[in-house]
């Protein structure tokens, strides 16, 4: 069965599924396209008149593209998915923190699930809707699969960020820049600054503190930005969705930080947060230890004692 699996999703013949087909589930599906991740995309929308109209407009693209088919359905078709892409629920909005979001997304996710249905047993389902450790978690809660199956994208796009402005503060490709923000997805997220490298060189002996800390604050409120310039984020985390399916679906068995139950390490436990894991086609092949400061420790357990704080308030 491990061996049919990696061999179904590593020659294309997967089927993705993408719930909601807002801002960023389009354009996670338009960047998905191109990339031909998928023998099939299908586009699930509350709204069918958005959904039809997100696959007539992709689907006069797969002349550019090796994807095969294009087409709407509902939740149930999720079941015949190899990923599911959760992206539906209220967004972000001026004012707004992610945690915020959570008394709004928490019943759009209930009944996405109920929707849903029994799915495959071999089937990843990548949650992005925001606050996406506490609807990671819930989903972890929710639906019948080992929870190595269920990831939520984490704090992966916040290291994008962080590491793009870093590169920009030395003047250097960000892709000699490593390093990795973790914790929450949103105001409580920790820089891994003692582990952050540019070209092998500690960032520490490169930036000053004032630099650290204006790229820190720069990573931790783009979102917050951006949203005040455009009302939504979509093209940065439509990318970011891509990049953790073309992990699963190579089995690059690559090292991203994401949401997922840390089980102890770190002594964070019951819980859905970012950091390090191994990512290939079963999922989570194992949680990533890094060897974080003293301060870095502690900083990402209060991050956990604020998303357990909001946890308290929900009843799954």
């Amino acid at each position: 069965m491990k061996k049919d699996l990696n061999s179904m999703m590593c020659s294309h013949r997967s089927t993705i599924a993408v719930v909601g087909t807002g801002m960023v589930g389009s354009s996670f599906a338009y960047a998905a396209l191109i990339r031909g991740l998928a023998a099939e995309i299908i586009l699930i929308d509350a709204s069918e008149e958005r959904e039809q109209g997100e696959v007539m407009d992709l689907a006069h693209g797969l002349i550019g593209s090796e994807t095969g088919n294009v087409r709407g359905g509902q939740l149930k078709d999720c079941q015949q998915a190899d990923i599911i892409v959760i992206t539906a629920g209220a967004a972000q909005k001026l004012g707004e923190t992610r945690l915020d979001l959570v008394n709004k997304n928490v019943g759009v996710l209930k009944s996405i699930i109920k929707g849903m249905g029994d799915l495959r047993p071999s089937a990843i389902v990548v949650i992005v809707s925001n606050p996406v450790d506490i609807l990671t978690y819930m989903a972890r809660k929710l639906i019948r699969l080992p929870e190595n199956q269920i990831i939520g994208t984490g704090t992966s796009l916040d290291t994008a960020r962080f590491r793009y402005l870093i590169s920009r503060e030395l003047n250097v490709n960000l892709h000699n820049v490593h390093g990795y923000i973790l914790g929450e997805h949103g105001d409580s997220e920790v820089p891994a600054w003692s582990l952050t490298t540019v070209g092998g060189v500690k960032a520490t002996e490169l930036l000053s503190a004032a630099q650290q800390k204006k790229i820190f604050e720069g990573t931790k409120n783009a979102a917050y930005q951006i949203i005040q310039r455009k009302q939504a984020t979509y093209y940065g985390i439509g990318i970011t969705i891509v990049g953790l399916v073309e992990r699963i679906v190579y089995d690059q068995k690559s090292i991203v930080p994401v949401s997922v139950n840390p089980k102890g390490l770190y002594g964070i436990r019951d819980i859905s947060i970012g950091i390090t894991a191994v990512l290939g086609v079963q999922g989570i092949k194992k949680v990533w230890e890094l060897p974080l400061s003293v301060s870095e420790k502690k900083k990402l357990v209060q991050s956990a004692a604020a998303l357990k704080a909001i946890l308290k308030k929900i009843k799954l």
